[in-house]
């Protein structure tokens, strides 16, 4: 386009800046679609007055959206990486005395975009924002909590819908209509606000009080936006798991043919995607290992949960890890149910002769 400066493109998506460091034009080669409003930029870098009446520190006031910044423009745009894998776009810009760098991410088997970011703070009662103006429509957003995920307005018909200008999540928010939809994921990052179509992701504060010096300083932190079809359940919560908890990758003992049979397999493994294990940890008194599943698509679900060792005994939990219910175990896998959104703790027990399932999780 005319106001286009530099293009990242892969297989799935093709992404055009501005000379100003910004999205204006993102395009879904799959779904033959443009995923932002015609003419509004995304990754829009948005700071606000921030001086709520009380407990600066934590709230934000309804009306804090009343005097808005731009951040300057970039005034540096550099291809740093541009291979077969991975391309790596760099922008440097300022807002008003605060530095932000960003390193934006394509790889060649993704449509997820990751902005690697590094700001040093130096604002007082301001707060930042970055926008993306997606071409959705929808009157609800989803967003995940633990365990889990809720759907919240995107409008303001209400008092209640009024009242809820910023709202927290874990991972990730999505914006989906019949067919389409645009996740934003995050790292650390927990605060957002959804109206409209304009997704937005609260970086940092400045407040003032308990801690006048709070927040100032270097912070890095990663979000990302990830275009699909369908709704959130096509693929955003592993790429929202993929960006929190990227592979680690190191070497393990084997043969000339590669590695052992028992480093092939999974420690433990569910058969169907509704279902993730969130949590393994040595059972507290020492007898096995504990699960922590959960369903997170709001489904009924029947699985089959397998170890990679020789299992012996299954059981049901409690928070407490007391075993309520045995479960049939057949072939080294426990069949089981899940209602929607249910959480599950599992007791998971080997054979006898075998190492102790704690000793095994040390071991891998």
């Amino acid at each position: 386009s005319a106001t286009c400066s530099m293009v990242m493109e892969n297989p799935f998506l093709r992404v055009e800046f501005d000379q100003a460091g910004d999205i204006v034009r993102l395009f879904d080669k799959r779904a033959n679609r443009e995923v932002l409003v015609a003419g509004q930029r995304a990754n829009q870098w948005q700071v606000f007055e921030d001086r709520p009446l009380d407990w600066e520190a934590w709230d934000i006031d309804i009306f804090y959206d009343e005097k808005m910044w731009l951040a300057d423009p970039a005034y540096s745009i550099e291809v740093i990486e541009k291979g077969p894998l991975r391309a790596c776009l760099e922008i440097k810009r300022r807002a008003f005395n605060s530095d932000i760098a960003q390193r934006v991410y394509m790889v060649a088997d993704s449509p997820r975009i990751d902005f690697d970011t590094e700001i040093n703070w130096a604002e007082r009662r301001l707060l930042l924002k970055v926008a993306f103006p997606a071409d959705i429509l929808s009157p609800r957003a989803t967003y995940e909590i633990q365990w889990g995920n809720v759907e919240r307005p995107t409008h303001s018909n209400t008092s209640w819908d009024w009242a809820r200008f910023e709202s927290c999540a874990h991972k990730w928010v999505d914006l989906s209509e019949g067919d389409y939809g645009v996740s934003l994921l995050n790292d650390c990052k927990y605060g957002y606000d959804i109206a409209g179509n304009v997704m937005r992701l609260t970086a940092l504060k400045g407040a003032m009080f308990p801690d006048p010096e709070a927040d100032l300083g270097e912070h890095s932190f990663t979000y990302s936006l990830l275009p699909h079809r369908g709704d959130w359940r096509n693929g955003t919560v592993p790429a929202a798991y993929g960006l929190n908890n990227p592979l680690i990758v190191h070497h393990v003992r084997g043969t000339a043919q590669g590695a052992s049979e028992a480093d092939r397999k999974s420690l433990v493994h569910v058969d169907v995607p509704q279902i993730i294990i969130e949590t393994v940890k040595g059972a507290e008194d020492g007898d096995g290992l504990i699960l922590r599943l959960y369903e997170h698509e709001r489904t009924q679900q029947a699985f089959d949960l397998a170890a990679g060792f020789p299992l012996a005994e299954a059981y049901r939990c409690n928070l407490l890890e007391e075993n309520e219910t045995r479960l049939d175990v057949t072939g080294g896998k426990a069949a089981m149910r899940a209602q929607p959104y249910q959480i599950m703790t599992i007791r998971l027990k080997l054979a006898t002769d075998e190492p102790s399932a704690s000793q095994e999780v040390s071991r891998r």
